[in-house]
């Protein structure tokens, strides 16, 4: 998990018992912004495999996979639990 996630969970959690501060507000906002360039990112990168695999590009692929592997190591993300 990335230390955004944590600290959007943080922001999250602080929001549910009182109002935000306009700093934590704007900081929540940073984080999910954050959380949406990584989300695209990684989407991408699964969606340059499937069209690697379907074109049968296996070199293509291994590539595209190590950069999926390096993204989600960054986020903390288990490929063992990847479907």
């Amino acid at each position: 998990m990335l230390s955004v996630h944590w600290r959007l969970a943080e922001l999250w959690t602080l929001q549910q018992k009182r109002g935000l501060t306009e700093e934590e507000a704007s900081e929540m906002s940073a984080c999910l912004h954050y959380n949406a360039i990584y989300a695209r990112k990684l989407s991408r990168l699964y969606n340059l495999s499937l069209a690697a695999s379907m074109t049968k590009d296996v070199e293509w692929q291994h590539e595209l996979c190590k950069e999926i592997e390096k993204l989600q190591q960054m986020g903390g993300i288990s490929t063992e639990f990847q479907s």
